[in-house]
């Protein structure tokens, strides 16, 4: 990510936070819209304390934007936590869709296009290292790490060999 990519991130970020409890419950609501079958991953979860714990998560990365090593090691964890969840590679795309709409309606306007494509590298990038470790966590790598983050954003990255 650019500095200048990283500066929106964060500046949306605190318009943002601290985001009410209902703003999660929004996220989740909408995920499970996009992606039926992720319900069942949070079939025993209180989403109002599940929905902190993604801000909180959020509010760390957003922080470590711009220190690659500490971020990496902190996603990683996250990664190879989620696939003892039973979080599947198929199921990022539609987290990525669902952070961006909860940013878009939280936001409104000041959620324009740099930020939303700023937002989308952030979760890119993110999500590229979890699915890395969840592929070294459960042996499957997939053929390609894309994703297709609503508004027409799609990226793809090669996969590196395990």
């Amino acid at each position: 990510m650019t500095p200048q990519q990283i500066e929106l991130v964060r500046r949306s970020w605190r318009r943002f936070a601290p985001p009410a409890p209902a703003v999660a419950i929004a996220f989740y609501e909408r995920l499970f819209e996009l992606n039926p079958s992720c319900r069942s991953l949070f079939a025993a979860t209180d989403l109002a304390h599940q929905g902190c714990r993604l801000m909180r998560m959020l509010h760390e990365i957003v922080g470590l934007l711009d220190q690659p090593e500490a971020l990496v090691g902190e996603v990683v964890r996250l990664g190879t936590r989620h696939a003892v969840y039973g979080v599947r590679d198929s199921d990022y795309g539609s987290v990525g869709a669902a952070l961006l709409w909860t940013l878009e309606q939280e936001l409104g306007p000041a959620f324009d296009d740099e930020t939303r494509a700023a937002w989308a590298e952030a979760y890119l990038l993110v999500a590229w290292v979890m699915r890395r470790a969840i592929g070294r966590a459960t042996g499957e790598f997939p053929v390609v790490l894309g994703e297709v983050l609503g508004h027409g954003v799609k990226r793809a990255v090669p996969p590196l060999e395990p």
